[in-house]
């Protein structure tokens, strides 16, 4: 048995007792730290290319993204890399010129979204590419460690004012208000604190989205009833109520999935479906449990009576706040949420517009947003160098049919079986549209997405 095997069954039987426990890293690395890079052993290179594979996975970012980094790190350090990539779990092996090879499972507790640390990791590839792996590994686990100390980059009561923000703009898009202005944000953002608090504590997934679904929608009543205690309003106002509750659109999943599985990572994609299928049933049952119990229905809020350069500027601005709300909750700094917003300002207008005014199905306007979002996401790339995925993904999320999932799923908690369809027909007609926008804009203009990796 030669010493690279039993070093390879040595780490390999160390990660059999770390599932889902931190995995450490430094027991893989025997070398000095001193050592250049492209000096290091297979294992110790294999393993280089797994930590940066999983750091990336835990930011949220597709498979195609994790595995072109992952291949980008093998290449700058003379070996091969194939990768097997899931929602939390990556199986790849390494090989190296004299045909020796490494294998990993690593696995992730639990899937998030962290803009910040992308960004910072996909700026550590570009730099080591760079500089033909000539660092040391002692200077990689350094950088390493930095990146992964990032956290979440905001605390709860940023992240519960950031939902509020969202979805007060999200809710005066559906047509709403500034009654259910007023209410849906404070409903959405005592939900995401209480959904955040949870999250700290290590709460299961499902508890998590319930609770704070419930939570947001019970805010809403209660805001509701207070205001109308001061402010004699129609009652029409509480159908708002739904607005409080899309803050939990899982909107990184349902994009990256659609790119993945046009990338034939079927397996990725479809557990990131699956996985934005499974919160948005868990959202709206929750959502349906606490109406009918409080006795609300959806309905039409009151009509706004508004001119149309008057509509237009507020649907810049609510389209604004949503995105910048949006990026906020998946941990962007404030720079790159605010070039966010300003892209999804725009391609959101113009989606809305193209609906009210040029009559287009809501589809193939959702298709017509994505796409302006994507191509201006590249423009404004070149310039300021954030990844695109931290652009496009946010400034569309404010585009994702909540409120036809949530109609369609009551109307079939009530057994209205033909109006449910309806609506989540819409539903699934836009979600299609959406990644389809963002791949047309990439096939025109990135060429690593118009052809196929050879």
């Amino acid at each position: 048995m030669t010493e690279e095997t039993e070093k390879v069954e040595e780490a390999q039987h160390h990660l059999s007792h770390h599932h889902h426990m931190k995995i450490q890293w430094e027991e893989f690395f025997k070398s000095d730290d001193d050592t250049l890079a492209r000096n290091a052993t297979l294992v110790e290179k294999g393993s280089l290319v797994g930590r940066i594979g999983l750091m990336l996975l835990a930011c949220g970012t597709g498979a195609w993204r994790v595995r072109d980094s992952m291949d980008t790190i093998a290449r700058t350090l003379d070996i091969t890399c194939s990768a097997d990539i899931g929602l939390v779990s990556i199986s790849y092996t390494c090989f190296d010129v004299d045909n020796q090879s490494y294998s990993q499972t690593l696995s992730l507790p639990s899937t998030g979204v962290n803009m910040t640390r992308l960004n910072e990791m996909e700026k550590f590839v570009r730099q080591f590419q760079k500089g033909h792996g000539h660092w040391t590994l002692g200077q990689i686990k350094h950088r390493l460690d930095e990146i992964e100390s990032i956290k979440g980059t905001y605390p709860t009561w940023i992240s519960g004012l950031a939902a509020g923000l969202a979805c007060a703009g999200f809710i005066f898009l559906l047509g709403g208000g500034l009654p259910e202005v007023i209410c849906a944000f404070f409903g959405a953002g005592m939900g995401n604190y209480i959904r955040g608090i949870m999250g700290k504590h290590k709460i299961t997934l499902v508890a998590k989205i319930g609770v704070g679904v419930a939570v947001a929608c019970l805010t809403y009543f209660i805001a509701f009833h207070i205001m109308r205690m001061i402010v004699p309003m129609s009652y029409d106002h509480a159908y708002g109520y739904i607005g409080s509750m899309l803050f939990v659109i899982p909107g990184f999943p349902f994009i990256t999935s659609g790119l993945d599985m046009s990338k034939l990572d079927m397996r990725s994609g479809l557990e990131r479906m699956n996985y934005a299928l499974l919160i948005i049933l868990i959202a709206t049952m929750a959502g349906w449990g606490v109406a009918m119990l409080l006795q609300l229905k959806p309905g039409a809020m009151p009509a706004l009576h508004l001119s149309i350069p008057v509509l237009a500027i507020l649907r810049l601005i609510a389209s604004f706040c949503g995105v910048f709300g949006f990026s906020i909750m998946f941990n962007s700094r404030p720079s790159m949420a605010m070039t966010a917003a300003f892209i999804g300002a725009i391609a959101n207008t113009t989606r809305l517009s193209l609906v009210d005014y040029a009559h287009i199905p809501a589809a193939l306007a959702a298709f017509i947003g994505a796409l302006i979002a994507g191509l201006l996401a590249s423009v404004v790339r070149k310039k300021v160098g954030f990844p695109r995925i931290a652009l496009t993904v946010p400034s569309i999320v404010i585009m994702v049919p909540g409120l036809y999932m949530y109609r369609g799923v009551f109307n079939l908690g009530i057994t209205n079986i033909n109006i449910g369809a309806y609506w989540l027909t819409g539903a699934v007609m836009i979600v299609a549209a959406l990644p389809m926008g963002l791949l047309a804009a990439r096939i025109l203009t990135d060429k690593k997405w118009r052809h196929v990796d050879l």
